[in-house]
Parts: structure tokens; sequence; C-alpha cells
């Protein structure tokens, strides 16, 4: 019953899927990050329902992947989205970690959220179009349960910048042995599984993906001074993006 409530919270928290709301605490908390990448099935299964019909219909690539672009958005609700131009504004303004770590927690949008949104989306589509193009878009599907894999790795092992927060709430309660083993193997679940749809596009897409987050990890430590719910959410939403220039880069090989 706790695991069920624990997936419940996950889903709630880092889904627009409408599931019971329910109060926090200490033993439902102790698990919830490792239910985290079920969220990616979530946007994996609306990825391979919409190249299902986008294949039926035979429609544009250029319409399929500017939906493609918006529904991890959706199926979110913009939670990561929200961080990664959260970050962007902090890391466009040039200022110290503390004032960095103050712009994220603005309500306000800044001009630079708001370009590199655009580019990030832009981009995003462009790669799914060619990933679409080469008939390697399935392998996709995985790649959002590894990218939130990675993501709570990350969170779960690495120092709170703020010590306070959502994220916060989510990794000072979890049992961090039983959390990292838990994300670790589903996030080698899904990469297998990426390599099972394709040697070469599935494995490439899979080792961007893990280089992202070696890089992040640094750049978390060295920008922030560690990870906040914001920063995880632009890790993970640049995370899928190198997930799909891999794809691409290993559908030419």
């Amino acid at each position: 019953m706790r695991l069920f409530e624990s997936l419940l919270i996950a889903l709630s928290t880092y889904s627009a899927v409408p599931v019971p709301q329910l109060d926090w605490n200490e033993k439902n908390m102790r698990y919830a990050i490792c239910f985290f990448p079920a969220v990616g099935i979530l946007c994996g299964a609306a990825l391979w329902l919409w190249a299902v019909l986008a294949q039926a219909t035979g429609m544009s690539g250029v319409l399929f992947a500017a939906i493609a672009a918006c529904l991890p958005i959706l199926v979110t609700g913009g939670i990561h989205m929200d961080g990664y131009l959260d970050t962007v504004d902090a890391l466009s303004s040039h200022q110290t970690c503390e004032k960095k770590l103050a712009i994220m927690k603005d309500a306000n949008c800044g001009a630079f959220a708001v370009i590199y949104g655009g580019v990030y989306l832009l981009a995003y589509a462009g790669f799914a179009y060619e990933v679409f193009a080469a008939g390697h878009i399935l392998l996709i599907c995985p790649l959002f349960v590894l990218s939130r894999a990675l993501s709570g790795l990350c969170a779960v092992n690495l120092p709170n910048a703020r010590k306070a927060g959502m994220l916060c709430a989510f990794t000072s309660l979890a049992r961090r042995r039983t959390a990292t083993a838990g994300l670790a193997l589903t996030g080698f679940a899904a990469a297998a599984g990426m390599i099972c749809l394709s040697p070469a596009a599935g494995g490439t897409a899979a080792v961007f993906a893990v280089l992202s987050a070696l890089v992040y990890r640094r750049f978390a430590m060295a920008q922030f001074g560690g990870v906040t719910g914001d920063t995880s959410g632009f890790f993970l939403q640049l995370c899928e993006l190198c997930g799909l220039v891999g794809a691409w880069v290993g559908g030419l090989l």
C-alpha cells in the first residue's frame, strides 16, 4: 500500500495525469523518487500512440515532429520545462551562485527564458523529424524513462543547493541506497530496451543521455553548488534532447 501511495505521489507531482492527492509523510515519501521514471512510461506511451497514428494516416513528418515536441510538456504539465526556463534565466545573469538561486525562485519569466525555450522546441522538433524519417522514433519511448532515472540518480546522490523545496522533500526522506539501486536498474532496463530496438541508433542515444548526466553533475556543482528542482528539470529536458541527437547520429552510422 505504501508503494502504491509513493507511485501516486510521483504521478501527481511530476505529471498532469489526474490521480488521487495524498498527504506526504515519512513512510510514503521513502520510495516516491523511485517511481519518478513511471512518468516516463506515460510520455513514451503518448509518443508511441502518436507514431502509430502518424503512420496509419500518412501524416507529414513536420506535423508529427511538431506535436512530438509538445507531448512531453502536455503529459508532465510543463514542470520540467519550467525548470529549464528558470535555470536558463539564472545562467544568463552571470551572477554569483546565491543570486542565480534567487533568480530561479523569481516567478517572472525573463527574456532569455523565452528565447531559449523557443530554441529548445525548434531543435527538439527538428531532430524528432530526422529520427522519425529514419524510422527510429520508437526507440525514443524508453528514453523518457532513462532520462528520469538519470535525473533521479543525480537528485538522490548530489547535494541539494537550497536544502529546501519540493526536490529536497523527495530526496531527504528517500532511502538513498534503495533509491539508487532502483533507479539504476530502471535506467539500465530503459537503455537496454533502446539498444534492442536499434543497436546503433539506440545505443548512441543511450550513450549521449548518460554523457549528458555526467556533464550535468559537474555543471550543477560548479554553477549552483548542488541540484535543485529547477536544475533537475533543466537536465531532464537537455538529456532528452541529447538522446534525440544521439539517435540521429547513430542512425547515420
